[in-house]
């Protein structure tokens, strides 16, 4: 089959990315084999490709935590996260991973799940559209509302506008009723979205009124701003640092106002049922920046990697 896999890590993320044969997925007891229509990109996988999260002797690891396909007729949409407190289909004693961190992954024409992972498409929801959710859509959906308790008419701020995660979060909050604030580097992110529903776009480090939450991906570039901009006793959400770790953690303003601070990885299976019904019933779908057949997956991975694209990257098949 098809794949796109890391052959071994370079700090050119591009250099170790193959797209060619691989065997088609073991059969496992508990598990299915899923035929991909279309998986989305994510930067977990230039991660995996500098190496971060993998061993070399992983290697060859199919790329890929986000898929929608076909199983024996049934469209589904596949969890991405196996084992953990809350997974099938592995041993109890497994920790928790996502999709090509210890099992290959989904940028391929067929990936291996446990059965439990499986999730039925709606079928207002076409499989791009659907691919685009495992990862930066159930991200935003828990970070706002099984973790952050979100509620309508509260105000969150949401830093760095054009990500995966932000584009989610700015149609979820809109959707359920938030006021959003969004940050963005650019003015031409900024209107789009503000053409999103947000309801204010600023630059990084403007001032904004006190926010009830902040969703911070970000990290080191707007870790300061997003402590300062949330009300005392509010709550930060924190699910990625794509500029670093910052070098200054607030820990004094943290404590002094009381603020709660809580880190998400993706979510649950049932956060993933709830977003598939919260899309369905809204009419929401997500943001598709461009989509690449999966032969073509360096130039997604290289768009990926540039940092140019306005919401998701799906390659097809």
């Amino acid at each position: 089959m098809l794949a796109a896999y890391v052959s071994r890590f370079s700090s050119d993320s591009l250099d170790g990315l193959v797209v060619d044969e691989r065997p088609a997925p073991p059969v496992r007891d508990g598990w299915v084999v899923v035929d991909v229509r279309a998986a989305a990109l994510n930067h977990h996988d230039l991660w995996s490709l500098r190496g971060v999260g993998l061993r070399a002797d992983q290697l060859p690891m199919i790329l890929g935590t986000d898929a929608a396909g076909v199983v024996d007729g049934r469209e589904v949409v596949v969890h991405g996260v196996i084992g953990g407190p809350h997974g099938r289909g592995v041993p109890a004693d497994e920790p928790r991973s996502l999709l090509s961190e210890r099992y290959d992954g989904a940028l391929a024409e067929q990936v291996a799940v446990p059965a439990w992972n499986l999730v039925d498409k709606p079928a207002e929801l076409s499989f791009v559209e659907a691919a685009c959710l495992p990862t930066a859509w159930l991200t935003a959906y828990r970070m706002l509302f099984s973790v952050g308790g979100a509620q309508p008419g509260q105000r969150v701020l949401v830093q760095g506008a054009g990500g995966g995660v932000a584009t989610a979060a700015i149609r979820l909050g809109a959707a359920a009723g938030l006021e959003v604030v969004v940050t963005g580097r650019d003015e031409e992110r900024r209107a789009r979205a503000l053409a999103l529903g947000a309801a204010a776009a600023v630059e990084p480090g403007a001032r904004v009124p006190r926010a009830d939450l902040v969703l911070e991906t970000v990290g080191r570039a707007t870790w300061s701003h997003s402590v300062r901009s949330v009300r005392p006793g509010g709550r930060i959400v924190v699910a990625g640092a794509t500029s670093g770790e910052p070098e200054n953690a607030e820990l004094t303003r943290i404590f002094f106002t009381e603020l709660e601070v809580r880190g998400v990885t993706m979510g649950t299976r049932d956060d993933l049922e709830h977003l598939l019904a919260f899309l369905a019933r809204t009419g929401v779908r997500p943001l598709v920046d461009s989509t690449f057949p999966l032969a073509d997956a360096r130039s997604g991975l290289a768009r990926l990697a540039a940092g140019t694209q306005f919401g998701k990257i799906v390659l097809t098949l």
